[in-house]
């Protein structure tokens, strides 16, 4: 059995690391590092690691004002998927979402990335609506758990 070690990102080693992943996963959204610290401070983020190895990470937007809604995200890299650390991660973050009070699941996923739409739509995720941002080309598709 394989164990993936899941962290907080508290130091700037694995706020790069997060960094990283999201990047590498949604280029069209890159973010950078003083943009993830800002993210930290509103969202749980989490890292994943098999031994040293950076695996993927996660972001769980808690449900704000009078919404009970929140965004459950895992992403995991390319090189590592289909080895079960997706299904980790996502009911990581999905069981975070419910302890923050969350009624409502509801999901992102850059439209290209094949193997995320997927992932979501076989954990019972529904598509909700497809855009593209102003100002940019890439579309979004957010999905709702059904």
């Amino acid at each position: 059995m394989t164990i993936l070690r899941i962290e907080a990102p508290d130091d700037e080693t694995r706020l790069a690391d997060w960094q990283h992943v999201h990047n590498v996963i949604v280029p069209p959204a890159a973010m950078s590092l003083d943009e993830v610290r800002e993210r930290a401070r509103r969202n749980r983020l989490e890292v994943a690691y098999l031994g040293d190895v950076l695996v993927g990470c996660t972001t769980v937007r808690p449900p704000a004002g009078d919404s009970a809604t929140a965004t459950v995200i895992a992403r995991v890299l390319a090189g590592h998927r289909g080895r079960g650390f997706g299904e980790e991660l996502y009911a990581r973050g999905l069981e975070q979402a419910r302890t923050l009070g969350a009624e409502v699941i509801e999901t992102v996923v850059l439209a290209a990335n094949e193997d995320g739409l997927r992932f979501a739509r076989r954990h019972g995720f529904a598509e909700v609506e497809r855009y593209v941002l102003p100002g940019e080309t890439a579309e979004w598709v957010d999905l709702r758990l059904g």
